[in-house]
Order: structure tokens, then sequence, then C-alpha cells
């Protein structure tokens, strides 16, 4: 038996008893002392704990997951991290609505609402004026809900705020449009208020006939009445740009993501999460598909510059340092918002993981050497050592400083089965032009994919 002890019994020699008394020491050295040391009833507690949070992820997904998202709402990482499980749960989180949200995160026909209270500019009091005229009916239209609500609190800033992030999609999808139709909407929203609040409200709100009643549906003439101006039709913003505003205000992309289209994709390429890296050995080399989000350019003592980035994807965003000679090489691919594979290594220090820089590429730009094999040629050991003859030799002749980029595939096709197989990165390639041609002169059928088909 070996006694496992903490540091704080060690030291005060209150030593649990179960087994074997070891030197502090050699106990460190093998990893005999625990960071955390619980009696019974502590260790009892948190086992009944487990049990229920357990119980309750397995048997109730959407509210769990929704209560750990609102318990964490402060907390970006893990607000990120916890939508990537729910991706993985197969449960999907649908941007605010403002005629749906509630202040926090909500279950609702098998998806997960966005609270209103996590969208930036959107305050506690601005929330609760929307939420008391949501009670009455649903918002109609944008002139509907800024004559409903009190502009002095749901100011501009926050209704643009609340178009930006899409809240206002499901009333009408063109963000854009809402954008130029506000600059007017308000002005004669808060006109018409500032009308009510002097008691000179116009004939039809004498006559209840407010904006958006049924009366006003019955009659045209006073629809023209009490219509909101419009401005002239324009098209919505590219997708990108919808993207880049809900991350900004949300704080990560919901409605969609700039990597999600590519996931299946690259994991030819054997990447991990950036939520992986605590677990990676020290210098273990790693490969991670992210969007670069930030470059802070560094210089050195001597001199030289080097950079700071930070990265995203799909779980969480982390840091990563590109040294000098590796961003003399790579700097010109290190644009913010660009999808890039990143190679590089584990550092770990105070607890925390970094990625140690060794290669980038936009993913765009990554293609796929595919060799096609029949399974006598996928059999035969003499086509092996020929087809490993071939890469090595192209590895050979090419710059020992540079790795090679390009992905070598072979895919197996027999009559009812079709194999994939992945070459170890000692075979990829650094120029695929010359690589087909190499193949083809050793009588393999190869040809070049861009990453982003399916092979």
């Amino acid at each position: 038996m070996v006694k496992i002890v903490s540091r704080k019994a060690l030291n005060t020699q209150n030593v649990y008893d179960i087994g074997l008394e070891r030197d502090h020491n050699f106990a460190i050295k093998n990893g005999l002392i625990a960071s955390n040391c619980f009696n019974k009833s502590h260790s009892t507690a948190y086992g009944y704990v487990t049990y229920q949070t357990a119980y309750l992820k397995a048997n109730y997904p959407l509210e769990y997951m929704a209560a750990l998202l609102t318990a964490n709402s402060g907390d970006k990482d893990k607000v990120q991290k916890y939508i990537a499980t729910c991706m993985n749960m197969g449960i999907h989180i649908e941007s605010p609505d403002i005629n749906a949200s509630e202040v926090d995160f909500t279950p609702a026909d098998g998806k997960i609402l966005f609270g209103l209270s996590a969208i930036r500019n959107v305050g506690e009091n601005a929330i609760a004026y929307i939420l008391q005229a949501r009670e009455a009916s649903e918002f109609k239209s944008l002139g509907d809900f800024c004559d409903r609500v009190d502009l002095g609190t749901v100011n501009r800033r926050t209704l643009q705020s609340l178009i930006n992030c899409g809240a206002f999609d499901k009333i009408n999808a063109n963000r854009n449009q809402l954008t130029q139709d506000l600059e007017l909407v308000y002005d004669w929203a808060q006109s018409r208020a500032r009308d009510r609040a002097s008691g000179q409200g116009n004939l039809f709100d004498l006559l209840g006939g407010a904006w958006g009643g049924d009366s006003g549906a019955n009659n045209p003439g006073m629809n023209a009445v009490l219509n909101p101006p419009k401005a002239k039709e324009v098209a919505d913003l590219p997708p990108q740009e919808k993207l880049r505003m809900e991350k900004e205000l949300l704080g990560f992309y919901v409605s969609d993501h700039p990597l999600k289209s590519i996931r299946q994709s690259t994991r030819i390429l054997s990447p991990i999460n950036m939520t992986q890296l605590k677990s990676q050995g020290e210098d273990a080399k790693v490969c991670v598909v992210v969007i670069l989000n930030n470059v802070k350019k560094v210089v050195t003592k001597k001199g030289d510059p080097m950079a700071i980035l930070q990265l995203e994807d799909l779980t969480t965003t982390g840091e990563a340092v590109v040294f000098p000679k590796t961003y003399e090489r790579i700097n010109q691919v290190l644009q913010v918002d660009a999808k890039l594979i990143v190679w590089g290594k584990v550092d770990k220090k105070d607890d925390q993981a970094q990625l140690l820089v060794d290669d980038a590429e936009p993913v765009e730009n990554i293609e796929l050497v595919i060799v096609e094999m029949t399974p006598q040629q996928a059999a035969t050991i003499e086509e092996h050592h020929r087809l490993r003859s071939i890469l090595k030799d192209l590895q050979d002749q090419s710059n020992e400083k540079e790795k090679g980029k390009v992905p070598v595939i072979g895919i197996i096709q027999g009559e009812n089965s079709r194999q994939l197989v992945r070459f170890g990165r000692q075979y990829w390639v650094q120029d695929s032009t010359t690589a087909i041609m190499a193949l083809h002169n050793g009588r393999f059928f190869a040809r070049i994919q861009p990453l982003t088909v399916k092979c």
C-alpha cells in the first residue's frame, strides 16, 4: 500500500493512514502527493453533486445547458466552450429574437434561445421595457417596436445593437434595410411619443386605433396616416460583415461560424481544438484550424520583429507566439479574420498553454495530393516501397527548412468499397504540381484537390 497525502497533511504531520508512509521528496517525485485531499463527507458531497449534474445533462440536456450558459454568461471563454458542447450534443443555439428571447438563455422548441441580457449595449431597464411592451402582443415591425417601447430607455444605440445581433431577423432579415429605416422610424416614434405625452395624440389614437391594432389593419386609410416612414430599399450586408457585428455584440458567433462549413473537410489534417492544448504534452506537435482575431507585433531586444496572435476556433480562444524566423516567413498570411491552418508545438507555463507557431497557411490555399490505388496495388509491398520512395525523393529535393504543406491522401477504390488513407506529415510535399508529375512518372494515378472539397 502507498500513502497518498496532501502537502498540508505532510507539513502538519496529520497523515491519512491508508498505507505505508513514504519520504516527502520521494512522494513528490513519484506523484504521490495530491493537490487536494478531502475527507469522506466532503468527497461524498462532491460525488452527489456530480451525480445530479450528470443526471440533468443526460435527461434534461436543453434545460441543463441553458442554465449552464446563463450561470456563466459573464465568462466569454466558458460560454464559447459550452456553445461548442451544445453543438456536439446536437443542440442549436438560436440567435436573439425580439419576440421570443427572455432575459437569460431559455430552452424552447428543442433549441436554446440567446438571452437579451447577454447582448452588449442592452441594459436591464431596456430589457424590462421590451418584455413589458411585448406582453400585450408580438412586435409586428421595427415601427411597431419603436412606437410601443420607451425610447428614453431603449435608445438608438440599443436599437442598433438589437438589429446588428439579429434580434429583428424574424421580422425583417435585411439588417441593412432595418438600419436605414431606423434613422427615420426613430424620429417618427419620438414625435408620436411627445404628442401622446402632451395629450395631442392623432385622431386615430384617440379613437383607439393606435399603431399595429386590428382597426388599422381593416382600414387602409388609417394605415396611410399611421405607417412610419421607410427608407429606400437597399441590399443586405454580406454574411461575413453580419457575423462580424454579431460577434462584436454577443462576444462570439451564434447564427453561424466561419469555420463551421470547413469543419468536416479539415479533419483530414487531424487538428485538435484550442481547448485541448492544455491536455497535450510539453512540446507536442499539433495542428489547429482557427480564425485570426488579432496580431500584436513585437520587436525583440535584437530589433527583430515577431508577433503574438489571438486565435479562435469553434470551442474557445487562445494565444500563439510567432518567433522572428517564422514571422519573417509567414507574416504575409497573418491577416486579421483570416481562416488559417496553424502548425506548432505546445508551450506550457503557469498552468497555461500556448502555441509556438512553426507554420501557417490560409485554409483556402491548402491543397491535397490524391493518389488513387486499386486494392491490388494497396496489397503489394513493392508498390508501397515505390510510392514511399517517390514521396521521400520529393522531400529530399525541397528545402529542408520548409516542411511540406500539401497533405498526401491515398484512396483505395474497390468495387463496393472506398477507403481513405492519410499519409504522415513526413510524406507531405512542398509543391503539388511537382508531386503530381513525379507520381505520374512513377505510374501512379494522382490529382490535385482543394482541401475544402470532399475527397
